[in-house]
């Protein structure tokens, strides 16, 4: 009871911490900038709406508190040793990675730039300039890395778990250019999730011992413990032309929960041998961009899944309370035939659907060749296309223009496209906003 009772009332310090650190805030206010962006760019492709900004960052803000009890809960027993200035250490670094790329604000590369920062300091152990330089540079020697590399890898895997069940859900459909240069259709894929997480430290005070030894930490915690607020966000962007969301998001998870497992036991070695920091620490943001760097080449190799067949029009994406979300039209799928005539460009279905503007009967191929037969009523109001979003011309419409975005940019709204012929339409937007 006693130690039950010490930990509710360090769990409510911990929880005025968090309230008045800025961090979470800047978290869940760029969480909904990003959400907020990607409804623009639905509308200037498509000059529809197919996800609420609001409801996506609900979304993602009940998913990233789930996380973070989890992740609080599991490095309660690996534990960490952190203090509130090795926090705003972590977040300088982690907000000034930001200003350069949107996809940067990840604990894998600022705690990782720390490991390295702290190992090039063993080099110099005389050097102690005064000022602020001095105290950062104290802070980040008094690191402990290894569990905070360990922090990031219990992480990702909290991320590789939320990409599986939430990942497909962040899918917008657009427009890009294939290596080829023609136009395909596509999915950007982008979720942030804001994790407050409540750490155990060790502590040296009069109060009780934790019922259990955390695995690292050793003696520390024979003098008691405490606890801490850290505000995190993790995150992840994909880019996906040859496979569904949910297939995307099977493979990232996958990949996620590798990455994750390799790094945590190789935090757990360095823990026991100093010399593995270096190595773990590396491993944590250049196997990151190793990850991001081997889904685009998959991209790449892959053949466009979002191309017109030679008989029929292929489906991008369905708007959602749409006839064809009630039809039970899945994205990928083709329309054949619409009331028995055959269809091979956008002119040809709007003429097949006047034929009998009150009803429709289609004839639609699935993602394994067979065709299904359905048919609707149809009312006045609803969408010229049965609220199925095409898949592009290859020739001729409005392509996403894939350049790094920074935080100016995302603050501004601006997007930027443009049609085949060139011309510019907006501003820069990034095909990797966030980070994996």
């Amino acid at each position: 009871m006693e130690v039950a009772l010490e930990l509710l009332g360090n769990w409510a310090d911990a929880l005025v911490q968090l309230l008045l650190q800025p961090f979470y805030y800047i978290s869940i206010l760029f969480m909904m900038l990003v959400y907020r962006r990607q409804v623009l760019l639905e509308r200037k492709l498509f000059h529809v709406r197919l996800h609420s900004w609001g409801l996506q960052t609900w979304r993602t803000f009940i998913g990233g508190l789930l996380a973070g009890i989890s992740v609080s809960i599991a490095i309660a027993f690996l534990g960490i040793s952190l203090s509130a200035q090795a926090v705003w250490c972590i977040w300088i670094v982690a907000i000034l990675l930001l200003l350069l790329r949107v996809r940067y604000l990840c604990f894998a590369y600022s705690i990782g730039i720390l490991g390295v920062i702290q190992f090039v300091l063993g080099f110099f152990p005389g050097w102690t300039p005064e000022g602020w330089i001095g105290t950062a540079a104290a802070t980040v020697r008094e690191l402990d890395i290894p569990a905070l590399l360990a922090l990031v890898a219990v992480l990702h895997l909290a991320e590789a778990l939320l990409v599986k069940l939430q990942g497909a859900g962040f899918a917008n459909p657009v427009f890009m250019e294939s290596k080829r240069g023609k136009l395909v259709g596509g999915y950007q894929m982008q979720a942030f999730w804001p994790i407050p997480l409540f750490l155990l430290i060790p502590a040296y005070t009069s109060g009780a011992q934790l019922p259990w030894t955390p695995l690292l930490g050793g003696d520390g915690w024979s003098g008691g413990f405490s606890m801490v607020a850290l505000p995190v966000v993790i995150g992840f962007s994909e880019m996906t032309q040859s496979m569904l969301p949910q297939v995307k998001a099977n493979k990232t998870f996958k990949r996620l929960l590798v990455y994750s497992v390799v790094l945590l036991a190789l935090s757990l070695l360095a823990s026991w041998w100093k010399p593995l920091m270096i190595v773990a620490a590396l491993v944590s943001f250049l196997a990151h961009e190793g990850l991001l760097w081997y889904s685009r080449l998959e991209e790449q190799q892959n053949s466009p899944m979002f191309v017109h067949p030679e008989l029929g029009m292929k489906v991008l994406a369905v708007i959602p309370g749409s006839p064809a979300e009630s039809l039970g039209i899945r994205a990928g799928e083709s329309i054949v035939k619409i009331n028995g005539i055959s269809i091979r460009t956008k002119e040809q279905m709007h003429a097949a659907l006047r034929k009998n503007p009150a009803f429709c009967k289609l004839e639609v191929r699935n993602l394994q060749g067979e065709s299904k037969f359905l048919q609707r009523a149809i009312y006045a109001g609803e969408h010229h296309q049965l609220g199925a979003i095409l898949a592009p011309d290859p020739d001729a419409g409005v392509v996403l223009v894939m350049k790094p975005v920074s935080i100016f940019q995302l603050i501004a709204m601006k997007v930027q496209s443009r049609n085949k012929t060139g011309a510019q339409l907006g501003k820069p937007h990034d095909s990797d906003a966030a980070e994996m």
